[in-house]
């Protein structure tokens, strides 16, 4: 299983995350495009970093939402959610191309990625947008009792997806990632290594209601916030290592 991080967050003078820490320990570098953070410096420090070693790149776009990170939600007509999604994505292809790099994925961020989880029809217009955009690119998206529909969605527009299961959050029983307000939704250490490993074991998860529930994801998210963090990835990458 692949590991992905949210990567390029910074903007300016202000640093999020361990960019430089958590690189080399990941697979696939989802790299902010402007909207909710990065900026021109950002993009360009990020992609040459994935480039030192060797990890795949994807956009990383959002609602048009700096000031709240991407993590409020916002209404958009189908095309200008289109529009804002070729706009973030054609940046970080542009600056990929610069550096001898190709865009292989597109992950959405934020809100966007949380309200398509549960808004089909938003779900079918990012759906659109990857398809309309003029490189072939994968949509990450999350991995759910609908992945099966989500594969037929997405095989009739003509494009691949990754589904992504997360090392340190909580599960429903439909699969959807349990709020993050309530208590227990983010696991501690011993039970996030616990669920890596019952995913790299069989591809399942422990529901929040003590239910087993098969994701069979293809990647797995991690998060290099902080050096505690940049420690556990290094025993997810073991532990992924150990399977091969």
């Amino acid at each position: 299983m692949q590991l992905n991080c949210d990567l390029g967050e910074s903007f300016g003078a202000w640093t999020m995350g361990l960019d430089e820490a958590v690189m080399p320990h990941i697979d696939m570098a989802n790299i902010a495009c402007g909207f909710h953070a990065g900026d021109a410096d950002v993009m360009a420090n990020t992609l040459l970093l994935a480039k030192q070693h060797q990890v795949q790149i994807g956009a990383h776009p959002s609602y048009p939402d700096k000031q709240g990170f991407g993590r409020r939600s916002m209404t958009l007509s189908p095309q200008q959610l289109i529009n804002c999604l070729h706009y973030q994505i054609a940046a970080l292809e542009g600056m990929a191309k610069v550096h001898g790099l190709s865009l292989s994925y597109v992950k959405p961020h934020g809100a966007l990625y949380n309200d398509m989880m549960l808004d089909e029809q938003l779900l079918t217009t990012v759906m659109l947008a990857v398809a309309r955009y003029p490189s072939p690119l994968r949509l990450m998206l999350l991995a759910t009792n609908d992945s099966n529909k989500h594969q037929q969605m997405a095989h009739s527009l003509g494009i691949e997806l990754i589904l992504e299961a997360f090392a340190d959050r909580q599960y429903n029983d439909a699969g959807q990632l349990v709020s993050r307000q309530l208590a227990g939704s983010v696991h501690n250490q011993a039970a996030l290594l616990s669920q890596v490993k019952q995913l790299l074991a069989d591809g399942s998860v422990i529901t929040r209601s003590a239910k087993k529930l098969s994701l069979n994801a293809d990647s797995l998210c991690v998060h290099g916030d902080n050096a505690a963090s940049i420690a556990v990835i290094q025993q997810i990458k073991a532990l992924c290592n150990s399977r091969c």
